[in-house]
């Protein structure tokens, strides 16, 4: 099996350096990078399974990098900046990205946060010789289909929509516990196995992003419900599809 494709965009060349080493040593292929053009040169010549991008390139704007990525490749993304402001990660997770990791990181915790976004990217196997997804695989809810083997969801008239590895799980949690008020804690453990702090909008920044494609007002929410001081809960009856 060919290793997972990585690439590293940060325009310090000791950061890029280290990296590319830590992570060449952990079994992946590693592309440094130095520019938002360099990256998207790659992306057309030879896509990474995941990008690690840096908001603070000179003279470019990270998180137009971040939506752009979004807009026109499905690959994992977690930014690796210094800019440890709330808003900056709230801004960040708003643009799609899959995790969001502060200057100075341990190189290990990385490691772990790159595989756990690669985990929730990569759809279990499908059986040897099986026409079909077994029973219980595919969900419909309010005319929505859920596909946890393709981790497709398509829309009521049957139109693929793209989700980031963290709004399908995250999804996929509330549709499993339909009818149930979860909480932050819960949802943030069952989708990135971690608790939440005291200052943590991970999820609520998720679940806006999933309101804005599934609801017909986001605004005005029917399918995904917030239930104050609790959490939030998928309303519609959920049935195998």
């Amino acid at each position: 099996m060919d290793p997972t494709h990585l690439a590293v965009l940060d325009d310090e060349p000791e950061i890029t350096r280290l990296l590319t080493g830590y992570l060449t040593g952990h079994g992946f292929r590693v592309t440094p990078l130095h520019t938002g053009g360099d990256l998207m040169r790659l992306m057309a010549s030879d896509p990474p399974t995941l990008v690690l991008l840096d908001l603070g390139l000179p003279g470019e704007d990270g998180f137009a990098i971040a939506r752009q990525l979004r807009e026109h490749w499905q690959c994992g993304l977690v930014i690796v900046t210094g800019r440890g402001d709330a808003v900056d990660k709230v801004v960040g997770l708003e643009v799609g990205a899959d995790d969001y990791v502060t200057k100075p990181f341990d190189l290990r915790e990385l490691v772990a946060r790159i595989k756990a976004v690669l985990r929730r990217m990569t759809p279990p196997a499908p059986p040897a010789a099986r026409p079909s997804a077994e029973p219980g695989t595919r969900w419909r809810f309010a005319g929505w289909t859920l596909d946890e083997r393709s981790r497709e969801l398509r829309s009521p008239d049957g139109a693929p929509v793209v989700l980031t590895s963290g709004e399908f799980e995250l999804l996929r949690v509330l549709v499993h516990h339909a009818g149930r008020v979860l909480s932050r804690d819960f949802l943030l453990e069952h989708t990135r196995g971690r608790s939440a702090g005291p200052f943590d909008r991970t999820i609520d920044v998720q679940i806006g992003r999933l309101r804005r494609k599934i609801e017909a007002d986001a605004d005005l929410p029917q399918i995904i419900k917030s239930v104050r001081s609790a959490g939030y809960v998928l309303v519609p009856a959920v049935e195998p599809a």
